[in-house]
């Protein structure tokens, strides 16, 4: 099929929920797609930092290949032997006691604020139940989820917001002293905002976030849908700030391109959750796990963390170059997780980007990010440039 023709048919038949949509993506190889005329192009957006490894990486195709023709679906009733290996890897590489298995980022943001606000009832506190978030946070589409989203944007037609959030700015530790009252259970942040900008906490906001945690009997929750497994460099995106959570999520990459999400806790907080207070049909099953292993093996036999560090530094080396002749402000990020800043908007040049066979996004109107796969090598960098320094020209910027 033609992308006209797939346009067509999905224009009938899908919800507009995403707008319209240029081109249609028939098959992946490494960190490139092709499109249904046989464009080749570089991608830099990972599916929003899903493929980890890349499109169709051979051991998570061989796990999920394998998985199939012996297991696809088994209840939670009952034990599920890659579920546990799962759990026996993300334990083992942080300092969190057990996970909780979902199917995306949402759902684990939702787990995150139930377990929060049982583990405080049951620690002795039955009226506190309000979570603190940040201004210009993303934490999901469901209805407690984009109330827990500080930016009115994704509110509008839903409302009423749901009761029990309290929204501060971000990177403002006085504003979160401030929040903080007898109703408070938890705080809620992501260790790096992407969708809002790529925004980096300052020099000890999240160690302060901990300890305003610790004096309160509050429960500190780290979003890291899109900073773990190892984008920030370190297998778990707090690891990168000495900074240990009670609680965090994971998904997008944790799966090697298959739906999963995950949250993990400190057991004291994850006595909370007991039978019958919550659960997940097909959350954990014994095909997203397995491709999952198969993840996170690869993330560590071949130490991408270590990768994602390096390259990621010479992203801001090579773009860097870019400030002396275009409208670049700052890059900001770490890692794998990168906002190029201009003074203009940037949303054409986005879109001049992906013409041009570069697949990257705009967010907050001016931040060009990227989330590239945690495998990808300087020459992935070197052709990135060029295109990029190419859609600028084009756009002229």
């Amino acid at each position: 099929m033609t992308t006209a023709e797939i346009k067509a048919m999905a224009t009938q038949y899908i919800m507009n929920t995403y707008g319209d949509r240029q081109l249609a993506f028939i098959k992946g190889e490494g960190a490139y797609v092709w499109d249904a005329e046989g464009k080749k192009h570089l991608d830099f957006l990972s599916g929003i930092a899903v493929n980890g490894l890349g499109h169709c990486h051979p051991r998570v195709v061989e796990a999920i290949r394998n998985q199939a023709e012996t297991l696809l679906h088994i209840s939670n009733l009952y034990y599920i032997q890659p579920q546990a290996k799962l759990a026996k890897i993300l334990v083992e590489n942080g300092e969190l006691d057990q996970c909780f298995f979902c199917n995306s980022g949402a759902e684990a943001n939702e787990a995150a604020i139930k377990i929060a606000r049982k583990f405080v009832k049951d620690s002795g506190r039955p009226n506190a139940f309000e979570i603190i978030t940040m201004e210009q946070s993303f934490h999901g589409r469901t209805i407690a989820t984009i109330t827990a989203t500080a930016q009115p944007k994704y509110h509008q037609g839903f409302e009423p917001m749901l009761p029990g959030f309290v929204y501060v700015p971000f990177d403002d530790l006085g504003a979160v002293a401030d929040a903080i009252s007898e109703k408070t259970c938890a705080i809620l942040v992501e260790p790096i905002q992407s969708e809002g900008g790529v925004n980096v906490p300052g020099e000890g906001y999240l160690q302060r976030l901990r300890d305003l945690c610790d004096a309160n009997d509050l429960v500190l929750i780290f979003d890291e849908v899109q900073t773990s497994p190892a984008r920030l460099g370190t297998f778990f995106g707090y690891q990168s700030y000495g900074v240990t959570p009670d609680v965090i999520t994971m998904a997008k990459a944790l799966g090697g391109g298959t739906p999963i999400g995950a949250m993990m806790a400190k057991r004291a907080v994850a006595d909370s959750f007991v039978p019958g207070t919550h659960a997940a049909t097909f959350g954990g099953n014994p095909l997203v796990t397995a491709a999952a292993v198969a993840t996170l093996e690869t993330i560590l036999e071949q130490n991408l963390c270590a990768n994602a560090k390096q390259i990621g530094n010479y992203i801001v080396k090579k773009f860097l170059t870019f400030k002396d002749r275009y409208p670049l402000i700052d890059i900001r990020g770490r890692g794998l997780l990168r906002g190029l800043v201009f003074s203009v908007d940037a949303k054409p040049l986005a879109a001049k980007c992906i013409e041009n066979g570069l697949i990257t996004i705009c967010t907050n109107d001016h931040v060009l990010r990227f989330l590239p796969p945690l495998n990808i090598t300087e020459e992935h960098v070197d052709e990135a440039y060029q295109i990029l320094e190419k859609s600028m020209d084009d756009v002229g910027l």
